[in-house]
């Protein structure tokens, strides 16, 4: 469990509360809207009303007590710019900032953040991967090259053994875990037989993955 500060209460700030409160970490929720705050009372350890761009309230919450602290605020980048700069000099240990642009992201690692998210960005290129292919169900990247799919069985594949197919050989990918109903097997050896109505998961570079199932 981590103790999180969690600044910025729009749609996004609120899921990320929900999300963190479901794995059971301690949030403190901070917003300059009285409603905002209210509505993320039930799902949080605690929340205030404030201005993250005063140095005196951040003071007041005592920034380097937490693990993370969390900037989502969006659609005014100088109180982001602001908020996560003071975070770092209060003494924030690990300081993640929301960006919207690339400029945006440049500014916010000069100025404190030690790591941005693109929600939007990260999002379209998802769907973008997603949705482009009939093969691919998910997808996660781990760097600009590598990723973990979540990929259909080939019908060339099916009922042989992952030793036959010899993947990882081929095309330097790997088979994590088989997915059926929902439910990930992770006990995955050479003599593992792929089966009609299962889906697998893969890691590998982008460019091999797209080799390999022909995307």
């Amino acid at each position: 469990m981590k103790s999180i500060l969690l600044i910025g209460l729009g749609r996004f700030g609120r899921h990320i509360a929900q999300e963190l409160n479901e794995l059971g970490h301690q949030v403190m929720a901070i917003d300059s809207n009285e409603d905002r705050v209210n509505a993320v009372l039930s799902y949080v350890t605690n929340a205030q009303i404030g201005d993250s761009t005063s140095e005196y309230f951040l003071r007041s919450l005592g920034v380097g007590n937490f693990d993370v602290c969390i900037v989502t605020i969006g659609g005014n980048f100088q109180s982001s710019l602001e908020t996560t700069s003071l975070l770092k000099e209060l003494g924030a240990k690990l300081v993640v900032s929301r960006a919207e642009r690339d400029v945006q992201a440049k500014f916010l690692l000069r100025n404190g953040a030690d790591e941005v998210v693109y929600p939007e960005k990260q999002l379209a290129k998802w769907a973008a991967i997603r949705y482009s292919s009939e093969h691919i169900l998910d997808y996660i990247e781990l760097q600009d090259d590598h990723a973990i799919m979540e990929v259909t069985i080939p019908p060339e594949w099916m009922d042989r053994t992952i030793g036959e197919i010899n993947i990882r050989k081929k095309y330097n990918i790997n088979i994590l875990a088989l997915k059926k109903d929902g439910k990930l097997d992770m006990n995955i050896t050479p003599d593992t037989q792929l089966c009609r109505d299962e889906s697998m998961l893969v890691l590998g570079k982008y460019a091999s993955i797209q080799k390999c199932f022909r995307l």
